[in-house]
């Protein structure tokens, strides 16, 4: 081969490689561009980062009654998923067994939406069938998804708006974290805390907004201008006074409903000039399961902790239940 034919060869391996390089560097601006401009998967904002609320839902099971007589001091609620049952019988088993706690009253239920998948049918007969059980089902008719939890949340205070009034305090916490439910209560009851427009839990402050295309909590400038989210509880537990439901629901309307539950949470007190509180001790609240677990003597302090998996949970659940913690 000459010298000749050896440079026009190098020639065209660069002119390759710049190709190749140009056409990643071109797929990734048409990416950018797509979410930036109409969503993740091509949807148009209004269809992705904004869900269908209020909307015609309607309650498939209610189980109203165990709210009113008599009146629980709190409410615990619990959004998860339909298939989750082995999730539900964990909390039933441990915390979620709790009905009196330094002598108040405390009910649990599980908020659902409708099942996904092809045996939706066999699903939901399975749940008629759990709640005949348990009477501690509440099941609205919008489809259950990650992408749906702010309509969850939003039925869930729909709820507890119509059924609870005379109780005290309702708390959301989700299916993996670990509640002691005295230890909220003995909170709830310090004369130090709210009766009214009261909400607590890990507050975030001065979040900033993702504008990182490949975070999932990703939003782009033409859906939230704000570099920062207003003050607002983590999704994993947090607890308000009873007036506050009815309150967030009046001002829903008049704020288009974000995807990402606790930040829209967040918005509707904005709205209503209320802020979230932290609570009187710090390190209650704690989101990231700890390396190694919680000991005894740190976990007869907190109040709500996220666990690995079924097992922690009831491994903590035993833990609680030790009289002779030490520290």
């Amino acid at each position: 081969m000459c010298v000749f034919d050896v440079e026009a060869q190098n020639i065209r391996v660069v002119i390759m490689r710049m190709n190749i390089k140009s056409t990643i560097v071109g797929v990734l601006a048409a990416v950018i561009i797509l979410f930036y401009y109409v969503g993740p998967w091509g949807q148009d904002p209004v269809t992705w980062y904004y869900v269908a609320y209020p909307g015609k839902y309607n309650f498939i099971i209610e189980n109203a009654t165990r709210c009113k007589s008599p009146s629980p001091f709190l409410v615990l609620m619990v959004p998860v998923a339909p298939r989750e049952r082995a999730a539900r019988d964990a909390i039933r088993q441990t915390w979620g067994g709790q009905n009196l706690a330094l002598g108040r009253r405390v009910v649990t239920f599980f908020v659902l939406g409708l099942p996904s998948g092809g045996n939706r049918a066999e699903q939901h007969e399975e749940l008629v069938k759990e709640d005949q059980q348990h009477h501690d089902l509440i099941q609205s008719d919008f489809l259950d998804s990650y992408h749906n939890l702010t309509i969850k949340t939003m039925m869930m205070l729909e709820w507890f708006n119509s059924n609870c009034l005379n109780a005290s305090y309702v708390m959301k916490i989700d299916s993996d974290v670990f509640l002691s439910v005295p230890n909220l209560v003995k909170l709830l009851l310090d004369p130090r805390i709210a009766q009214q427009d009261y909400m607590t839990g890990l507050v975030w402050w001065e979040s900033p907004v993702s504008r990182n295309i490949f975070n999932k909590f990703y939003v782009p400038r033409n859906v939230i201008e704000k570099s920062k989210f207003p003050p607002y509880p983590l999704g994993m537990a947090y607890v308000m006074s009873s007036d506050l439901p009815g309150k967030i629901l009046g001002v829903a309307p008049l704020i288009r409903t974000f995807f990402i539950e606790d930040v829209y949470l967040g918005m509707c007190l904005e709205r209503l000039g209320i802020g979230p509180t932290n609570p009187l001790e710090s390190d209650t609240f704690i989101v990231d399961p700890p390396r190694p677990p919680l000991s005894s003597c740190r976990l007869s302090k907190v109040i709500a902790v996220m666990t690995d998996d079924i097992g922690q949970m009831d491994t903590y659940w035993q833990m609680s239940q030790q009289r002779d913690t030490k520290c």
